[in-house]
């Protein structure tokens, strides 16, 4: 990703970010693309005035490898939140803070699709590291389906004090670990809570989990003993969801 732009691929992606008032360029447009059926993005991008180019499908294979179906746009480089930004995303949705925390976590793919998953059950942000950790990229916004112009996402200098901050703020910290835990199923999800995710190879390092108040075990049975690191973070994001919501219903 450069640092004044990049390129964003795909109807989906491309219109959310038109939705999210994020800053555009230009956008591209196949001319075999049929006008009805991407009638929204053509409305949101006149009315913010944003330039429309018609173009041949080889123009848009030549601007980006993705999926495009047709469609790209050049777009400013994502901003990312500052911790503060995300508290106040659950104070104005007056709701105990939640967020996920991702340790080291290298693929794109599973990047996007935790970020997905996040702004479908309302996580109120994620944590990532500056080094050893992919980044808010073309690929995570088009494996996020356009979910990355709606969850902030803070980058931060070391993940191990960032965590004592947030124990400082109020917020008790949870990892897995297949050893001597407690089932995911019996969590406290009513907490101010973030979740630790390790990264693919290594899973969560040393330090973390020693500064976890909760160790989740997720129960399998069959014959590999791990799981993809944005499945498992799609079961124990759904798992809070699933407790707040008898909460407060």
């Amino acid at each position: 990703m450069s640092e004044n732009g990049e390129i964003i691929a795909g109807k989906n992606p491309v219109l959310e970010a038109l939705r999210s008032g994020r800053e555009i360029n230009k956008i591209w447009i196949s001319e075999g693309v049929k006008k009805s059926g991407i009638k929204e993005l053509l409305d949101l991008a006149r009315e913010r005035g944003v330039f429309i180019q018609y173009v041949p499908k080889k123009k848009i294979d030549q601007l980006t490898n993705a999926n495009h179906q047709g469609i790209a746009a050049s777009v400013a480089a994502y901003k990312y939140a500052e911790l503060d930004d995300l508290f106040q995303v659950a104070k104005e949705r007056k709701e105990d803070p939640f967020f996920i925390i991702l340790d080291e976590l290298e693929d794109p793919y599973n990047l996007g699709s935790i970020i997905r998953t996040a702004d479908a059950i309302g996580v109120h942000g994620i944590i990532i590291p500056k080094r050893r950790s992919v980044g808010l990229t073309a690929t995570v916004a088009k494996a996020s389906t356009g979910a990355i112009e709606h969850v902030p996402v803070c980058r931060v200098n070391n993940l191990a004090q960032t965590v004592d901050e947030l124990k400082e703020r109020g917020l008790w910290i949870a990892g897995t670990d297949a050893k001597g835990s407690i089932d995911y199923r019996k969590m406290d999800a009513a907490l101010p809570l973030a979740i630790i995710i390790g990264s693919e190879g290594k899973g969560m390092s040393r330090l973390l989990k020693e500064k976890c108040d909760f160790l989740y075990s997720l129960p399998m049975v069959g014959h590999v003993n791990s799981l993809n690191a944005s499945v498992a973070a799609a079961l124990l994001m759904y798992e809070v969801y699933r407790k707040r919501q008898e909460v407060n219903d």
